[in-house]
């Protein structure tokens, strides 16, 4: 079986690779169909091609109104140019497109499979949620990551319910086998207490202001927030109470070890929201086998279901504020979470496991 994986813009090169490696182990023929990835190095293909078809003639920093002007001026040739090669393929498997109003009419023919990362868009524009229904209804099949989503899909926005198939995050143990890369920077390889990690993309709905207006209490630890900011994060760090620090840039896969292992917990405190599913952050806490403190949103109560992390309510400082306290001074709590997150990283949400179930949708798709 011949699998073409599409990340035009290359906006989850881990999960990207994972999912490609594990398909490949699965016996299917993988090609990743992306571009070059801006922010750094990524992981080396293991077992699969990859063809930098898209943006191949871009210019600018990272983020830049030049680089995405760029792109915008490439998408449609390149989607284009696309569709010609698409047909080397058996199933065409879409991982993000970011410009739904126009992709649903530029797609190749054949089954075509569709993550659908968003369920809905996180920080909608005009006209946009319509756009994305409309693509939802232009593939053959798309893949949910829980139960949570699946619904959304289905009973929000109408989507044929034979169409939605729930296949769960993997975790990201690729990351946690790369040759040892950059340690901490200096000014926290010497803290000796407790920490507790927040990592990612740096976004209002993911709750940062209820954390550090929690932070406030919470003693003998440090709380770090590491990530690119996509939102005015002066204001946050302003009134950020002691015992914070900010690491505000993108983290590449090399250097991104050193902050799992040295975390005591992973917190992700996202804020209530119908539009998320699950985490790429969750993926990776989970490989590196670190308690989990979650919100009660998307997919979250699921894999905590497991055992695997502890829930709060969302939105809700003191409850937040509680928990983190409670973690931070029960050793036994956090060995059991950490025990629970090993044994869901290596059966349900492992990425054999995803593999194998994403086979089974493209087999049906193709009548095998």
């Amino acid at each position: 079986m011949r699998v073409q994986l599409v990340d035009p813009s290359a906006f989850t090169p881990p999960y990207d690779h994972a999912l490609c490696a594990a398909l490949a182990r699965g016996g299917a023929e993988v090609e990743l169909v992306t571009s070059r990835f801006a922010y750094g190095a990524v992981a080396p293909a293991d077992g699969y091609a990859v063809r930098e078809l898209f943006y191949r003639h871009v210019r600018g920093a990272p983020g830049s109104r030049r680089r995405r002007f760029g792109k915008l001026l490439e998408h449609v040739p390149d989607m284009l140019r696309y569709r010609r090669a698409a047909r080397a393929a058996d199933v065409a498997h879409f991982q993000w497109l970011t410009m739904q109003w126009l992709d649903a009419r530029l797609l190749p023919g054949g089954p075509l499979v569709l993550t659908a990362h968003d369920l809905l868009p996180r920080e909608p524009r005009p006209g946009q949620t319509r756009a994305q229904r409309r693509l939802y209804r232009a593939v053959d099949a798309i893949v949910v990551h829980s139960d949570y989503g699946r619904g959304q899909l289905v009973h929000r926005l109408g989507i044929d319910p034979a169409k939605v198939h729930v296949v769960h995050h993997g975790v990201f143990e690729h990351l946690t086998r790369q040759p040892a890369g950059p340690g901490l920077p200096d000014r926290l390889s010497g803290v000796r207490g407790p920490v507790v990690l927040f990592f990612g993309l740096l976004r209002p709905y993911k709750g940062l202001q209820t954390l550090l207006e929690a932070w406030r209490g919470v003693k003998d630890a440090e709380l770090w927030i590491v990530g690119r900011p996509r939102m005015a994060l002066e204001p946050l760090r302003v009134r950020a109470p002691a015992g914070v620090r900010f690491v505000p840039r993108f983290v590449a896969d090399a250097e991104l070890p050193a902050y799992f292992r040295r975390a005591d917990i992973v917190v992700l405190p996202y804020s209530r929201t119908e539009r998320f599913d699950q985490s790429g952050v969750l993926a990776t806490a989970l490989a590196f086998a670190k308690p989990v403190l979650l919100t009660e949103v998307g997919g979250f109560p699921e894999l905590a279901a497991t055992g695997a992390a502890r829930l709060v309510a969302p939105d809700d400082p003191d409850a937040l504020r509680e928990a983190l306290t409670d973690l931070i001074g029960d050793t036994g709590a956090r060995r059991r979470l950490a025990a629970a997150a090993a044994a869901a990283a290596a059966g349900p949400y492992s990425w054999d496991e995803a593999a194998r179930r994403t086979l089974a949708i493209y087999r049906s798709l193709l009548g095998l």
